[in-house]
C-alpha cells in the first residue's frame, strides 16, 4: 500500500481544526473541508490561532518559519469532491450524529479514489456502525484524537473486522509521522481507551450536577484537590465542547443524561456559550 502523504479533513471544528493543523504541521498537505464558506472563516482564524500556539506552547516551541510552513501546507475548500479528489487519506470529523456521518460516507465512497483510506473520528461510535456506507470497509477505521493535539498527543488506533491490516499499518505510521503516539486497539470498543477511562468520570460528574449534589465548581475542586488532576470533569466539558457534550447526552435515553443535555441547550448552547472556544462554558476563558 502506497504511503500517505495527502490527506483530507472533513470538518474544522475545535478538534477537526487540531487535527488539520497538525498534520500539515509535520508537512503534509492537507485538504480542510467544511460545509459552508463562513465555517471556513473561522477556520482560518483557528488555525492562525494555531500558529501563535504551536509558537509559544513549550511541547513544540516552533519557529515562525515553521508555523508559516504548516499554514501553507492547508487548503480550505468547501467543495467535497475537491477535498478528498486526489487523497490518500480522509479524516472525518464531523458532528457526533450517525445519520449525517452515514450521508457523508455515502457521498465519500463515490468521490475518493479507491486507493484512499477512510478514518472516522468519532469518539462515541464504532466503526463498524459505519463501514457498510463507505464503499470499501477494508480501508475503513477509526482513528481517535484528544484535544489539544500538539501536547495530549494519543491517536487510537481501531479497526473493524474487515479492516485490512496495511491500512491498519499505513494509518498507524501517519499517526507517528504526524508527530503523535499512536495507540493500537486491538478489538473494537466503545469510548476507545481514552474515552472509557474519561466518559464515567463525566457522566458522575453531570449525574452529580443535575441532582443537585453540588455546583459545578465544587465539583471540580473535589476532583482536582483529591486526585491531583490539573482539571476537573466541568473545565473538561468546556475544552472538549459543549455542543459535543450535548449531542453525546442527548442520545443516551437516561433521565439524568437528557436533564443533562436539556440544560446545556438551555443554559449554554442557546447563549452562544459552548465552552473555551467561544470563550465561555461553565467557565469564562
Amino acid at each position: 500500500m502506497s504511503s500517505i502523504t495527502t490527506v483530507a479533513v472533513l470538518g474544522t471544528g475545535v478538534l477537526g481544526a487540531q487535527i488539520a493543523f497538525q498534520t500539515a504541521f509535520h508537512g503534509y498537505r492537507v485538504h480542510a473541508y467544511d460545509i459552508t464558506e463562513e465555517a471556513l472563516d473561522r477556520a482560518r482564524t483557528r488555525f492562525a490561532e494555531l500558529a501563535g500556539i504551536y509558537q509559544h506552547d513549550p511541547a513544540v516551541g516552533a519557529a515562525d518559519h515553521q508555523t508559516e510552513a504548516a499554514l501553507q501546507n492547508l487548503h480550505l475548500t468547501t467543495d467535497l469532491a475537491e477535498a478528498v479528489g486526489d487523497v490518500d487519506l480522509v479524516i472525518e470529523a464531523v458532528p457526533e450524529k450517525i445519520d449525517v456521518k452515514r450521508q457523508l460516507y455515502t457521498e465519500l465512497a463515490d468521490l475518493a479514489p479507491s486507493r484512499t483510506i477512510f478514518a472516522t473520528n468519532s469518539s462515541t461510535l464504532l466503526p463498524s456502525d459505519l463501514k457498510e456506507f463507505t464503499g470499501r470497509p477494508g480501508k475503513f477505521l477509526a482513528l481517535h484524537y484528544a484535544n489539544h493535539v500538539w501536547r495530549q498527543n494519543t491517536a487510537e488506533v481501531m479497526g473493524t473486522t474487515d479492516t485490512d491490516p496495511l491500512a491498519y499499518a499505513a494509518v498507524v505510521d501517519f499517526a507517528r509521522n504526524s508527530g503523535m503516539v499512536p495507540i493500537e486497539l486491538q478489538k473494537e470498543k466503545a469510548g476507545y481507551v481514552l474515552n472509557s477511562l474519561l466518559v464515567p468520570l463525566l457522566d458522575a460528574a453531570s449525574g452529580l450536577l443535575v441532582e443537585g449534589i453540588a455546583d459545578h465548581e465544587t465539583i471540580d475542586k473535589t476532583w482536582r484537590i483529591a486526585t491531583g488532576a490539573p482539571m476537573g470533569p466541568f473545565q473538561i466539558f468546556d475544552i472538549v465542547g459543549l455542543t459535543t457534550a450535548y449531542n453525546i447526552a442527548s442520545t443516551n435515553p437516561s433521565a439524568k443524561s437528557q436533564e443533562f443535555a436539556a440544560m446545556l441547550k438551555r443554559d449554554f448552547i442557546d447563549r452562544g456559550h459552548v465552552g473555551t472556544s467561544s470563550g465561555q462554558g461553565f467557565y469564562t476563558y
